[in-house]
């Protein structure tokens, strides 16, 4: 019975998050996805702190892929978002910031 209702929050999680993304204007994208990346900061020290919790080596095993694959994840998203932020300056501010003269 346990087991249903946790499928059935993760199923209306979804479809409440395709709703609330999909309402998102195209400008507010960016500023989300720097706080996503903040959230995905937080997932990481959550996966450290299981890892050092770990009693066996599945556990462990687990833990190290859940922090390798959040390090991706948060890495890659500021990645994307500093390239986004790099559209919206203008020709002027991209020479000035690379040194040249």
């Amino acid at each position: 019975m346990e087991a249903m209702a946790i499928i059935s929050i993760f199923t209306l999680s979804i479809f409440v998050g395709f709703e609330v993304v999909s309402k998102v204007s195209s400008t507010l994208h960016t500023p989300l996805m720097s706080g996503a990346n903040a959230i995905h900061g937080v997932i990481l020290v959550g996966a450290i702190i299981v890892a050092d919790h770990s009693d066996n080596s599945l556990e462990l095993g687990l833990s190290l892929a859940a922090i390798v694959l959040a390090t991706i994840n948060m890495v890659g998203g500021f990645v994307v978002t500093d390239r986004m932020l790099e559209m919206f300056k203008g020709k002027g501010a991209k020479n000035k910031g690379s040194g040249d003269k």
